[in-house]
């Protein structure tokens, strides 16, 4: 099978592509708005980019066409935004952030997620999150109806116990992030690993 997405197949992109990119990881998202309000909202087109300087990225789309997500508009505002990663206890959670609210509204209160100071940024991290990426924006790119927000990751911070803070390896079995898979309601979990050493 061959799928020209030029062509009449171009407004099933989404569908195709997201269920063969899989597994992604999930950016549980928090920004806050200019009267500070909180927003947390998950995406799962998102990943590490670089190491040099440590940059992430992540896609909010629009609520509705040319009507950016809260994620986005914040961003924009304030040049920050925190990641935090989502292991299989906060699946639930993370799913319920994913509701429409009217802006302004939280949704950590909708999904029982405690908001803790960040470092050197002002939105929140979360205090169940395995880890979280304090960011500044760098960059913004618009192609076409697509967002790429980049963003410099400033400060990690990790649940105690998951890495060998020696080797900066995770330990075995003390991580278990969960992975979006196809659309609309499709996630995995990561506990059957295996391993490959390079040639």
């Amino acid at each position: 099978m061959e799928i020209d997405l030029t062509g009449p197949h171009r407004e099933d992109a989404y569908m195709i592509l997201s269920g063969l990119v899989t597994p992604r990881p999930i950016a549980l998202t928090t920004t806050v708005d200019r009267e500070g309000r909180v927003n947390a909202a998950p995406f799962s087109f998102f990943n590490v980019l670089g190491d040099s300087p440590p940059i992430v990225g992540l896609c909010p789309g629009d609520r509705e066409p040319g009507v950016p997500k809260d994620t986005a508009l914040n961003i924009r505002l304030t040049q920050e935004f925190v990641v935090n990663l989502v292991d299989e206890p906060m699946a639930e959670a993370m799913n319920l952030c994913s509701s429409s609210l009217p802006p302004g509204e939280n949704e950590l209160k909708l999904a029982g997620l405690t908001a803790v100071p960040s470092r050197g940024v002002q939105p929140p991290r979360l205090a169940e999150a395995p880890a979280s990426l304090e960011c500044r924006c760098h960059s913004i790119l618009e192609i076409g109806a697509n967002r790429l927000v980049i963003g410099e990751v400033l400060r990690v911070h990790v649940r105690e116990g998951l890495f060998d803070s020696e080797t900066w390896l995770l330990r075995p079995g003390s991580y278990h992030p969960i992975g979006r898979m196809q659309a609309p309601h499709w996630y995995c979990r990561t506990l059957d690993l295996f391993e490959l050493r390079r040639p």
